[in-house]
């Protein structure tokens, strides 16, 4: 695909790190998001303020969103002027929210109506894989489409795997949310267990990062546990949100995921606390008074 118009809705934590990289490949970005103050960083990167939705969208050939809830997944699509309110033929979307894969089959229903493609992408690496743009992109609906769209996407994501049909990669992205669940429960208490132990852990992290124990998590996340740095590179009131989900779509294939209503009633308990703004790896306070 040659260069063109893209609109991208929701500048967050991810979200603000992947307009970067298209930006720096010379794409026209419009960029909006509910609070402008949010986006100035990439309005002097270059991106185009919008004052709406279907301002972002207008002109647009590529139209990406990554917001927080479902709820707001609605509003930007189907809402007064959303998406769908100014869509028009040949424009493709694709929703990088961690969302349901009814709300993913959804939009992609009301896209063909209108004559556009729909993408659900949900990702996986949190701020730093948005960052060095290697994030892990999870997608569903249309191959043809995803063939189409694919070297964009690998402008920011450097695994980037085709699920199936509209709804694939958000089931997918459960699948995800579920190993990193009860994983993040592994890596606290080991935390914990090296430090009651009287040892080292940084030390005890340089044996079993590199282990079978090893993960994604442990590599990136226990290192800011144990500097006190609880600071979101995914919110935990969203990776709750995500846990929801997943124990919903669980619940609706009669499957019982009793180490993730673990985690999820974990968590619960941080958001009680007032920990709902940071990242997951506060989990760690879980486990420690300090």
């Amino acid at each position: 695909m040659g260069k063109m118009n893209m609109a991208f809705i929701g500048t967050g934590v991810m979200g603000t790190s992947i307009v970067k990289h298209l930006l720096n490949e010379e794409y026209e970005v419009a960029v909006y998001t509910r609070t402008k103050s949010k986006a100035e960083p990439l309005i002097q990167a270059g991106a185009s303020w919008a004052s709406s939705i279907d301002e972002a969208v207008a002109e647009a050939t590529i139209i990406f969103t990554m917001v927080g809830y479902p709820t707001d997944v609605e509003e930007v699509y189907f809402g007064e002027r959303g998406i769908f309110s100014a869509g028009k033929d040949g424009q493709i979307v694709i929703d990088m929210t961690t969302s349901s894969p009814a709300m993913a089959k959804r939009i992609a229903e009301q896209a063909s109506r209108q004559k556009m493609s729909a993408i659900d992408a949900p990702v996986s690496g949190g701020d730093i894989g948005a960052k060095n743009g290697t994030l892990s992109i999870m997608c569903g609906g249309d191959q043809q489409i995803f063939n189409e769209i694919l070297p964009i996407l690998s402008i920011f994501g450097q695994q980037i795997v085709y699920q199936g049909e509209a709804g694939a990669g958000q089931h997918a992205k459960m699948c995800n949310q579920i190993a990193i669940a009860t994983n993040m429960i592994g890596v606290c208490e080991a935390i914990v267990y090296a430090e009651k132990a009287g040892l080292d852990p940084d030390t005890v992290l340089q044996s079993i990062s590199s282990g079978a124990a090893g993960s994604w998590s442990l590599s990136n996340l226990a290192p800011r546990m144990l500097n006190g740095n609880f600071e979101p590179g995914f919110y935990v009131k969203h990776f709750l949100k995500d846990m929801n989900i997943a124990l919903e779509e669980a619940a609706a294939m009669d499957l019982a995921l009793p180490g993730l209503e673990l985690a999820r009633n974990m968590y619960e308990q941080l958001v009680e606390r007032g920990y709902g703004e940071k990242g997951t790896q506060v989990l760690y306070k879980s486990y420690s008074v300090n």
